[in-house]
């Protein structure tokens, strides 16, 4: 069973920054892709930011240049560094990851960006 944890979210003035991490249980690598998404109110999941196997990287249109995931697969964690953030970056962001072509989810952690 995979289980994954987040952590990192809270509030942050426009601007600022904030790193998410999600920790899995088991070997990371294993995962063909792990990353993380966000939901906002009234609004689908879309995806935010993902790295494969082999460590290549796909973003949202809206958060290039801003946002940079990376996996530690030796303490098995993905992280998703935020910077310049926007209001319009206010979520809920998910982590995800793909396993045998099955879909797994973490908990969300709240985003809030606001002066």
């Amino acid at each position: 069973q995979v289980q994954l944890q987040a952590s990192g979210g809270g509030l942050v003035q426009p601007g600022g920054s904030l790193r998410l991490s999600c920790a899995a249980s088991g070997t990371i690598s294993r995962f063909k892709t792990i990353g993380w998404y966000r939901q906002a109110p009234g609004k689908s999941r879309e995806l935010v930011a993902s790295i494969t196997r082999g460590f290549g990287t796909n973003y949202a249109d809206s958060v290039k240049g801003r946002f940079t995931i990376s996996r530690d697969n030796g303490k098995n964690t993905v992280n998703l560094q935020m910077n310049s953030l926007k209001p319009e970056d206010t979520a809920v962001y998910y982590c995800n990851a793909v396993l045998d072509r099955i879909d797994y989810w973490g908990q969300g952690t709240q985003v809030t960006v606001s002066s």
